[in-house]
């Protein structure tokens, strides 16, 4: 055989792989235990002007520590014309309103999801419910899936023919996340028909994901997390309750209060999906919850525990603005995500506790 000359590779043409590798794992991964979520839209931090106040969806997206991306909120699903609304705080003082209803148009942010998408590879997800959503759920199924059909023609893909309103222009988000801080009527029923239309379109890859309180059970959420609802991932609010990551016992393989353990239990033996992923929620900033903050370097410990449960997804965090705020948060999280595993293994179906829910 005739001799080759050896491929001379440049630093360039590495340094291009390397970035177009780290944007096409941007998404979310279900095979993944380093996955970083981040809420966006409402400016928790509270500034309203300046590089503290919440930016455009698309400055976060180009970070590359964050992978996914909660829209927070669409907070009405049945508003006047019976149509949605949305809320995204400052970012939506560009915005104009539907004729006959109170639903945002927002163009500018759709221009910027089809950039997260396209350009940085993230997954753009519309967050439904939040503080302020107090429509109580449903009143019947048969409302529930109406309302399901609705949510679907604004936010899901364009379809021929349609009237109806869409806050995003053409912009498909990437699914769903269910953000409930109250009892609600009939969930189940609206899940499964979002679950049921994102199947049906086979164009991308769509997912359903939850934001219950760790108390298990979770006073909203359980009627779709007891196995009636097939989810992709749940990101649980270990904050604002006394199963909250302040109070995880480092070094100790048995945990009195916090309880990863619980979650990881109902993962594997009663979730729809035997293989959903639980994230680690956790608040971004000192003042982005009640209680339950922990720095970066604090939550090593229990990043650490967490990764050892089969279920482990990776980190949830409340909210960008609350990140960008708090120097060196979000990338210290990302790197103690992204450090060995632990070598330890803790029984995975312990019995699960029980406890009192506390409100954001």
């Amino acid at each position: 055989m005739p001799s080759r000359m050896p491929q001379v590779i440049s630093p360039w043409s590495l340094a291009i792989t390397a970035l177009a590798f780290k944007v096409a794992h941007a998404a979310l991964d279900l095979s993944s235990g380093s996955n970083v979520a981040v809420y966006w839209g409402q400016n928790s931090y509270g500034q309203g002007t300046g590089n503290l106040a919440q930016q455009t969806l698309a400055t976060y997206c180009a970070n590359t520590d964050i992978d996914v991306i909660p829209m927070a909120f669409l907070d009405v699903i049945n508003g006047p014309g019976g149509e949605p609304e949305i809320n995204f705080a400052n970012q939506g003082n560009d915005c104009s309103t539907f004729s006959g209803t109170a639903l945002l148009d927002c163009p500018q942010i759709g221009n910027d999801i089809v950039t997260c998408q396209k350009t940085y590879g993230k997954t753009i997800l519309l967050s439904i419910g939040g503080a302020t959503y107090s429509e109580g759920g449903f009143s019947s199924t048969s409302a529930a899936v109406a309302g399901a059909n609705s949510i679907w023609a604004s936010f899901g893909p364009v379809r021929s023919g349609s009237t109806a309103p869409r806050p995003f222009g053409n912009a498909v988000v990437d699914g769903f996340d269910f953000d409930f801080e109250s009892t609600v009527s009939n969930m189940p029923a609206f899940a499964n028909q979002l679950r049921s239309l994102m199947n049906g379109d086979t164009s991308k890859k769509y997912y359903l994901t939850a934001a219950p309180q760790c108390p298990y059970p979770d006073a909203a959420d359980n009627p779709m997390l007891s196995g009636g609802v097939y989810f992709d991932a749940i990101w649980v609010q270990f904050y604002n309750n006394y199963c909250g990551v302040q109070s995880f016992t480092p070094g100790s393989t048995t945990q009195n209060n916090f309880n990863f353990d619980t979650w990881n239990t109902w993962a594997t033996t009663v979730s729809a999906n035997p293989n959903v992923k639980v994230l680690l929620g956790v608040p971004a900033g000192p003042s982005a919850a009640g209680s339950g903050y922990e720095s970066a370097s604090q939550l090593s410990a229990v990043i650490n525990y967490s990764k050892s449960f089969k279920s482990f997804g990776g980190v949830m965090m409340w909210d960008a603005s609350q990140a960008y705020a708090n120097s060196g948060f979000l990338d210290g999280v990302r790197s103690d995500l992204t450090s060995a595993h632990s070598n330890i293994t803790f029984a995975p179906t312990r019995t699960m506790r029980r406890g009192a829910r506390t409100v954001r």
